[in-house]
């Protein structure tokens, strides 16, 4: 039998990501980010989720993707304090499709030959059959725990 593991899938741009569901909070809707003077640029400022004050990261720009234009679809994925080592952090993202079960067998690996700095933020490629046919919508399963590491201090 195949290890199960739960994700949140969700789009930035043309592409599908995914992130393990036990490092999510909760996803909520896009609000008003009040920025940060000389933050990095991945750092969109901060919101304020029902008194917490939670640092918003723009996951494109963090890890390198094509930004879209600001639109109703867009979602914080707000992460549990421990993914962020205590730090109250969300992350902007086009829009959530889906809380789904990924079977081990459905997971591969990224090919060979691409450098350490792509393949270390990437736990696999999780794929996905998009209907009766046999065509597969391929999901970047994304190591937050490592992307995390190495921004927060």
């Amino acid at each position: 039998m195949s290890k199960l593991t739960d994700v949140v899938e969700f789009r930035i741009a043309n592409g599908y990501y995914a992130i393990d569901v036990q490092i999510a909070r909760e996803i909520v809707e896009m609000m008003a980010i009040t920025p940060i003077p000389r933050a990095p640029d991945y750092i969109t400022g901060v919101i304020n989720l029902r008194g917490e004050v939670t640092n918003i990261i723009n996951l494109s720009r963090l890890i390198g993707l094509p930004e879209s234009e600001a639109s109703d679809s867009q979602k914080i994925i707000v992460l549990m304090p421990d993914a962020s080592q205590g730090s109250n952090v969300g992350i902007i993202v086009d829009d959530v499709n889906s809380v789904m079960q990924v079977e081990e067998k459905d997971v591969e690996a990224l090919g060979e030959g691409l450098s350490s700095d792509v393949t270390e933020y990437v736990k696999g490629i999780i794929k996905v059959k998009e209907d009766a046919s046999d065509a597969m919508r391929l999901i970047i399963w994304v190591d937050m725990h490592k992307v995390l590491s190495q921004i927060i201090a």
